[in-house]
């Protein structure tokens, strides 16, 4: 068994038990392997062992690995995690099932017109900035539910979720609470949120998908 298959397994041993104490249904939580940076040989042993939703940043690098990895596993469920621009709109329709980081109209419009010219509909999540971060994207959390409902009304997608990344040097429980009020108003049932370092807290607090890479993973080989 490789290094990252074995890691997988103690990660889904951690959702479970998380899951457990958090009183929810197990399975409840979707694993997100966040593959972003690897190269397929090194994904090869996760989708062995039976891992099958994956996350990357990137359009462009996606486009490079994913086609031929998912001609050999066809059920294999791919989600954007990183952000979106407008002019990737179409290969963001084309190559995900699922995109976390819907944050402004331009970008709704944009998937919108892609969704109805390919006749492909991936699951959508907004990405909300709960820090206020000015480096990150995400639309403001004040702005949220009208956006939500901007979205459904005005651009005619469906949203199925929230996703957010709490600051790095804040502790987490606070944002992962506004995010789980925010898409109780907004009227979502879905909750992108928890990383490696924090997930069994997202899960404490609801989260439907947890975004995990290098506990899966490892550190993240250089990039460039």
């Amino acid at each position: 068994m490789s290094d990252a298959a074995a890691a997988l397994g103690e990660v889904r041993a951690r959702i479970e038990a998380a899951e457990r104490a958090a009183g929810r249904p197990a399975g409840a939580v979707t694993l997100v392997a966040v593959s972003k940076t690897y190269e397929a040989e090194a994904i090869r042993p996760v989708i062995a062992a039976g891992q099958r939703v994956f996350g990357e940043n990137r359009v462009q690098e996606a486009a490079g690995k994913w086609p031929a990895l998912r001609a050999e596993h066809p059920d294999l469920d791919l989600h954007l995690i990183g952000p979106l621009q407008s002019n990737k709109a179409a290969d963001a329709v084309r190559l995900f099932d699922a995109i976390h980081t819907v944050d402004r109209d331009k970008i709704a419009v944009a998937l919108a017109a892609e969704m109805a010219r390919q006749g492909r509909r991936p699951r959508l999540f907004v990405q909300v900035n709960t820090g206020l971060e000015s480096q990150k994207a995400g639309i403001d959390p004040r702005e949220a539910v009208a956006f939500v409902a901007r979205c459904r009304d005005a651009h005619g997608l469906s949203i199925e979720g929230l996703m957010a990344i709490p600051p790095a040097d804040e502790a987490p429980a606070p944002h992962f609470a506004l995010l789980k009020k925010l898409a109780g108003e907004a009227g979502v049932a879905a909750l992108s949120m928890g990383m490696s370092g924090d997930f069994e807290t997202a899960i404490a607090f609801g989260a439907t998908h947890v975004r995990v890479g290098s506990a899966i993973f490892g550190a993240r080989p250089p990039v460039g």
